[in-house]
Formats: C-alpha cells, structure tokens, sequence
C-alpha cells in the first residue's frame, strides 16, 4: 500500500513542500512518482519519516540527520537507537529542572532571612547543564558550531565553566525582565540581547538573518527551548521576540 504526499503531509503534520524539499536533497525519497506527477511513499518510506521528524524534535540539524540515515541497516536497531535519546534527554531535562528548582528556594530562602545565598555543595548548580551541550545543539549552524568547537578546544576548564555559568545567568536576567513585564523590544531587554550579540560576533561574524535564525531555535530546537522553559515559562518565545526586535532596529 502507499500513499499520495497530500496524505502523508496531512498524517505527519509536515508540509508537503517540506517533503518535497526532503525529496530533493535525498533525505526522503519517495517509493514511486505517479504518471501524474505526485510522490507516493509505502511504509518504510513513513518509518524514515517518523525517524526524521524524531531527530528534529532533539534539535538534531537535516545535514546530520542524512548522515544517521544512511548509516543505518535495520530498522528496530535504529528506531531502539533514537528511543535512547528522548529517553536521555527527559533524564537530562529532569536534572536541569531540579537543579533550577532547588537554586530557586534557596535564592528566595536567603531573601526572606535577608542573608546572602551560601552554596555548601557548588557543584549542584550546574548538574543537567553541561558546558558542552551549548556547541552539541548548534547542528543548524555547522559553520558557528566548528568555531565554537575550535574556541572550546583552547578553553580550560575553569573558562568553559565560567562561559557557562555567563550564559545561564543571562537567561535568569532574561526572565527577570520577562517576568517584570517588560516587552521584548523594550531597552533594559535590548541591552541584553546586545550583550549576546557582542559575544557572539567574538568568534565570528553573524549576519541579521543568521541571528533572526538564533533566535528562531530558542523556540524551534527542542534542547534549547527545553532549557529555556526551565527557567520560566515563555522564556524561549520571549528570547526570540527580543533578538528578532534587535535584528530589525540595530542590525538591518
């Protein structure tokens, strides 16, 4: 049995010019093309679908994903394969949110005894939020990625801790600001972004576009939006809000 792509655009939820697209780069090639034109795909054709979509939804980028894919020879091998992930990741995102609970009582705890946080075990802060999790969920941007990775590699430990540890901090105040009401283009949020953008562009030169697609990912990437929710809730969209405002006012 197979089906037309309108069929299998409207079982699957993914457009059918983005099955074409898949088609065209060889990611997802259809069982047959019919006299009139139209793609049809049989079963395994939807089992590599599935696989596909399952591998974007852990951020993973297409380039990757074509290279998993054409590795692969059985079928239940790769499909136990992809179950580890989400499995790892819930268990990941499961230890980031209790790690951001935990500072969070014991942050408002000092507040209400009116003494500073004491930190009796540092290390706690930053179980579920490795370091090197940041350049593994950049597929969508390989040429960022390879420089991060470079940069990373002349890092010692101490850096990459304190990188880290900046980074988590900026989202904190971003939710901070959210959580105040301020709107995504409002100055106190702006001079936020600016400071990201200014780190970025350290590294490497990043267009508007390339920046609109950042911020695009804190919603569309699954380990970025993940660690941005829990943080505060809308902090992923209000992330992208803030960076799509100061691409169109400070860098088109």
């Amino acid at each position: 049995m197979d089906w037309p792509i309108s069929e299998v655009a409207r079982m699957s939820g993914v457009p059918a010019r983005t099955l074409r697209h898949y088609d065209k780069t060889g990611l997802l090639t259809p069982a047959r093309i019919g006299a009139n034109g139209y793609r049809y795909y049989e079963e395994h054709q939807l089992l590599l679908l599935q696989q596909i979509l399952v591998l974007r939804a852990l951020g993973v980028g297409l380039p990757e994903i074509g290279r998993i894919l054409a590795a692969q020879v059985d079928e239940v091998d790769a499909l136990r394969g992809h179950h580890r992930r989400p499995l790892a990741e819930r268990d990941r995102l499961d230890a980031l949110a209790g790690t951001v609970s935990r500072t969070i009582a014991e942050l408002e705890q000092s507040r209400k005894d009116g003494y500073p946080m004491t930190i009796n075990r540092p290390e706690n802060l930053f179980e579920g939020v490795q370091p090197s999790q940041y350049a593994d969920n950049l597929s969508d941007f390989p040429e960022h990625a390879e420089v991060v990775g470079r940069h990373a590699e002349t890092m010692s430990q101490a850096d990459a801790d304190a990188a880290h540890r900046e980074r988590t901090a900026q989202m904190i105040r971003l939710a901070e600001l959210m959580v105040a009401g301020h709107p995504a283009d409002a100055e106190p949020v702006q001079a936020e972004i600016d400071a990201q953008y200014r780190a970025l562009i350290q590294l490497r030169a990043v267009s508007a576009e390339e920046f609109r697609a950042m911020g695009r990912s804190c919603v569309d990437n699954a380990a970025w939006r993940a660690a941005y929710e829990a943080i505060a809730s809308g902090l992923a969209a209000y992330q992208r809000d803030a960076i799509e405002a100061y691409a169109t006012t400070r860098l088109s």
